[in-house]
């Protein structure tokens, strides 16, 4: 059985993943908790990365862990680029002086998502705005700097098992009848599972690169609200309002790209694999939730 490194084991991609693969590997699951079936590691100290790698010998390391608090990004920037850059240097030193594959997960953050009228490639020069985009597309860097055996999977919008924005919504329901949510901000919501399962299907080839990784297809914010809402039995009315609205109810909110889609290309050239479309994948997810 093959062993396989996780880290961030504990949140929405590091559970599919657990689910996806179930008995097929053997994981070795860390988070920065020290809990019950988890390995304690802080992949920004290299010597601790180093040395988890050298005691339990995995055949490739997928990396969950990131720090993907939008908001909170951009007021602890030396925090995020600690988590999103230098951890992922580190990944990657260490797997390649181990000779071992690395999966890394990034984000539709690294562009910029302004005047965009067709979805960014795998081709197109990254150019991020935020705090977030900046460190994630740094970490991208350094994979690719001291990796030789690196997947590099770009996704948007993702929700699992974990706090989202779909469990967000749904907790609001319950108090709410009436909710204003974004409407100028496009992208592709993305279930973890669908996520997992392509990671599943890539990590043990040799079809190295980057990949863009969201479901098809695309809507908005608002209009992602009302489908949860329709499709949870939910009386909600969604107020569509413009990113600076909502920047006016609440200021301390960062800037979001608001163009965000994603085109699976490199999957389309190396592979006949196709991610289910996004509302597919809300129906399977809800469905599970709701049961």
């Amino acid at each position: 059985m093959r062993k396989i490194l996780l880290t961030g084991a504990n949140g929405q991609l590091g559970r599919a993943i657990r689910q996806v693969y179930r008995d097929e590997a053997d994981f070795i699951l860390t988070d920065m908790i020290d809990a019950d079936g988890f390995r304690k590691l802080d992949i920004s100290d290299l010597s601790a990365v180093q040395q988890c790698i050298s005691e339990t010998h995995p055949d490739s390391v997928i990396n969950c862990a990131a720090m993907t608090n939008v908001d909170g990004c951009e007021q602890n920037i030396e925090g995020a680029f600690r988590a999103n850059a230098v951890g992922p240097r580190n990944l990657a030193i260490a797997t390649e002086a181990a000779q071992i594959r690395l999966v890394h997960v990034s984000t539709d953050y690294v562009f910029p998502g302004t005047e965009q009228k067709e979805a960014y490639t795998e081709f197109d020069r990254p150019a991020p705005l935020s705090a977030y985009g900046r460190t994630k597309l740094a970490g991208e860097e350094f994979v690719k700097d001291f990796s030789s055996r690196y997947f590099i999977f770009r996704t948007a919008w993702l929700y699992g098992d974990g706090h989202n924005f779909i469990k967000t919504m749904l907790k609001l329901a319950e108090n709410h009848d009436e909710l204003s949510v974004v409407m100028d901000q496009r992208g592709t919501p993305t279930s973890a599972l669908e996520l997992a399962r392509l990671i599943h299907l890539m990590e043990p080839t040799d079809e190295y690169g980057v990949y863009h990784a969201t479901c098809e297809g695309d809507t908005n914010w608002a209009d992602f609200a009302e489908k949860i809402f329709v499709k949870a039995g939910k009386d909600v009315r969604v107020n569509h309002v413009t990113s600076e609205e909502y920047k006016k109810m609440n200021p301390a909110s960062a800037d979001r790209p608001k163009f965000g889609i994603l085109d699976n290309m490199m999957l389309r050239l190396v592979s006949d694999y196709r991610m289910a479309e996004w509302e597919d994948a809300l129906d399977e997810y809800l469905g599970d939730l709701l049961k």
